[in-house]
C-alpha cells in the first residue's frame, strides 16, 4: 500500500518447490530439466531471472561445499544431504525436491511520469498512465509460475514414462 501511495511498483523472488519427481527424469545436454524449465519460465513476460537451488550463491562456494553427496536411508532410499542444486544432478533429476526461484520484475505500467519517445514524431515525450495500476504482480504471477511449472514436469514425465503401458500383454 506504501508503493501504491507513491505511484510506483516493486517487484520480487518466487519460490517453488516440487515433491514427488522421481529419479531420473531429463537429459544431460540439451534437454536438462533446467533448460526446458527455463525457456517456459522466461516465456512469462516479467520474469528475469530464473535459479536452481543455491543458483548464484554457488558461484561463491567451494566444491566440497556446493556438491550434493548422496547418502542412504536406513529404508535403502538414496537422499542428498543437502539440496544445493535444487534436486537436479547434470540435467537430471535426482529425486529430492525440485527447488527454484524466478526473479519477478516491478511492472512498468506506473502512476510516475516516465519518459518515452514518440515513435511516430520522433521527440521525446512524458507518459501519464491512467486506470487501474498493480503496485505489485508477484502475487499474480504466482499462478502463471505454478501453471508453467505442472506443463513442463508433465511433459517431461511423459518423455520419460509416457511409454510404459507399450510393454507386456496388454497390446
Amino acid at each position: 500500500e506504501a508503493i501504491r501511495a507513491t505511484g510506483d511498483s516493486v517487484g520480487g523472488i518466487l519460490e517453488t518447490a516440487v515433491i514427488g519427481i522421481p529419479e531420473g527424469v531429463g537429459e544431460p545436454w540439451f534437454d536438462t530439466v533446467e533448460s526446458i524449465l527455463s525457456h517456459a519460465l522466461f516465456g512469462i513476460p516479467a520474469v528475469k531471472g530464473v535459479e536452481f537451488g543455491d543458483g548464484f550463491a554457488l558461484c561463491d562456494m567451494r566444491g566440497s561445499q556446493a556438491n550434493d553427496t548422496f547418502r542412504a536411508t536406513s529404508g535403502g532410499d538414496l537422499v542428498t544431504a543437502t539440496n544445493r542444486n535444487g534436486g537436479i544432478n547434470g540435467g537430471i533429476t535426482n529425486g529430492m525436491p525440485l527447488l527454484f526461484r524466478c526473479a519477478v520484475k516491478p511492472t512498468p505500467s506506473i502512476y510516475k511520469t516516465q519518459q518515452t519517445a514518440d515513435f511516430l514524431t520522433g521527440e521525446n515525450v512524458d507518459l501519464q498512465i491512467e486506470g487501474r495500476h498493480d503496485p505489485c504482480i508477484v502475487h499474480r504471477a504466482r499462478a502463471v509460475v505454478d501453471a508453467v511449472t505442472a506443463l513442463v514436469l508433465c511433459d517431461l514425465l511423459a518423455g520419460r514414462f509416457g511409454t510404459d503401458w507399450l510393454g507386456g500383454d496388454g497390446i
